[in-house]
């Protein structure tokens, strides 16, 4: 029997870029000590407030099937969040609740995209980017960002692609480069999409981690909430990876037609998860700032690790929990350097070429373990380049 291409050529018949991941994985499971540096998993599990808000939720009854769109609470409270960070009037209707951001993703392209559009993300791009897009049967389309301008993608260099595409994916704060995309960028980035008729699709999940600068959602800019939808999840800012609740806010019209392919696909999230995510968003900026300190900090130790040395170029980390760093003096691709380093000294990081081409001679480091651990593994890593180098 035949599967459709839809779902063979969801990783464009190429590696789908978890292969050192995964093999760490396995080490792992047979036993062996792996320090993994690779996904942005919290070493900190969800706070135990929110578990006992979900435990309650589910012990009052709150099992059964919950709104597609979402609860109703939920959608006001984040609505109000978003107006509170962004100026711009949002309200319930604006917002539909996904299975995490990833849901939201897809549930974007596949509004805004028929079967065979272009479809832009700025390479480097988190790893399921393409594999979304074509699962939404859509065609992506790279955009390079350049590492000589801080991987700050460049309108010139979307607008190259843009005619006749239907929308741009951009991720600010960015994985996995850490940068956090200024106010020229974002500008130049909406005044293309006016010119060009593109939606802009905006994954703001690491909104809550930003060390350098500001954040700025370009829904806020003139002309850009009625082309806009922002990708928002509990993942990152409330360490409730497990738990999948995320959002899309956007216009009332497209937040309706997500309701339609929710029906179709996940029939909602559990009400008890959705009343456990509002509780945790009640908490305020505390709990969002709680929950970042960490990466804070270790993106800080790892800065002035890296700074010791000159074989490894670290990316500026502006935001998000990872450090990117320049591989290319050993000779090495990223694919390379990743796989010895498992190999050899037992640390699993992400190679660049996970993140697309623009990424290629680097690898991603995730500050996702306890400080000492991952002071020790910089350590090595950096041993080993010199190592390999000299």
């Amino acid at each position: 029997m035949k599967l459709s291409d839809r779902i063979i050529g969801i990783t464009g018949n190429g590696p789908d870029g978890w292969g050192v991941f995964l093999r760490a994985r396995q080490m792992a499971d047979t036993g062996e000590q792996v320090t993994e540096l690779t996904i942005g998993e919290h070493d900190i599990r969800t706070d135990p407030t929110i578990l006992d808000a979900m435990h309650r939720a589910a012990l009052s009854g709150q099992t059964g099937y919950a709104a597609v769109p979402g609860v109703a609470a939920l959608r006001d409270c984040i609505a109000e969040r978003i107006t509170a960070r962004t100026g711009i009037r949002t309200g319930r209707d604006n917002v539909h609740i996904t299975a995490g951001g990833q849901a939201g993703l897809f549930a974007s392209h596949c509004a805004v995209c028929d079967p065979g559009d272009r479809a832009l993300f700025i390479d480097p791009h988190y790893t399921t980017y393409p594999g979304t897009i074509r699962a939404a049967s859509a065609v992506p389309v790279p955009v390079r960002a350049r590492a000589r301008d801080g991987f700050q993608p460049r309108p010139e260099a979307i607008a190259e692609q843009a005619a006749g595409a239907a929308s741009l994916l951009i991720n600010t704060p960015n994985n996995p480069t850490g940068a956090v995309y200024g106010t020229e960028t974002l500008t130049g980035i909406a005044d293309l999409c006016r010119e060009q008729d593109l939606w802009l699709i905006s994954d703001e999940v690491y909104d809550t981690q930003v060390w350098e600068g500001a954040h700025v959602s370009p829904r806020s800019l003139p002309g850009m909430a009625g082309r806009t939808l922002v990708i928002g999840s509990m993942s990152k800012s409330h360490a409730m990876t497990g738990s999948r609740v995320g959002w899309v806010v956007g216009p009332e019209e497209v937040i309706a037609r997500m309701t339609d392919l929710a029906t179709a696909t996940t029939y909602g999230i559990p009400g008890f998860v959705q009343d456990a995510a509002l509780f945790a968003l009640r908490q305020g900026e505390a709990l969002e700032e709680r929950v970042a300190a960490p990466f804070r900090r270790r993106r800080a130790k790892a800065m002035k690790i890296l700074a010791g040395q000159n074989t490894l170029a670290p990316v500026p980390a502006q935001g998000a929990m990872y450090v990117m760093l320049d591989v290319r003096t050993t000779g090495l691709s990223g694919d390379d350097f990743a796989n010895r380093l498992l190999d050899e000294e037992r640390i699993a990081v992400m190679p660049g070429e996970s993140f697309g081409r623009a990424a290629a001679g680097h690898i991603r480091v995730a500050l996702t373990v306890e400080d000492g651990a991952l002071e020790d593994a910089l350590g090595r890593i950096i041993g080993f380049a010199r190592g390999i180098a000299g």
